[in-house]
């Protein structure tokens, strides 16, 4: 069997393209898309502590409403728990890589 030497050829700059992230006008990063939901869950905190007080205060007489609102906010938190749960694993799972 018979080994020849293998025939590399040096990577130049003007062969890789420089590659920067452009976000394109209309279009949000992650982190803004993240600060928007993290309000949406706090809206959604924040209407069924409302609608919590208001039934207790008898201003609310249809405790259904009450349920509905209590049950968005733990179904959005249970998302936002699940997510953190997510990057974390990712972010850990990067750091794991040897280099």
């Amino acid at each position: 069997m018979r080994i020849e030497a293998l025939k590399l050829t040096p990577v130049n700059s003007s062969m890789v393209e420089k590659v920067t992230p452009q976000i394109e006008e209309g279009k949000k990063n992650f982190g803004e898309f993240l600060t928007e939901a993290l309000g949406e869950v706090n809206s959604l905190q924040q209407n069924a502590a409302k609608a919590s007080f208001d039934l207790a205060a008898g201003n609310l007489q249809d405790i259904s409403q009450v349920t509905i609102a209590a049950e968005k906010a733990t179904i959005a938190m249970q998302l936002t728990m699940q997510v953190r749960n997510k990057v974390v694993d990712a972010y850990q799972e990067i750091m794991r890589m040897q280099v």
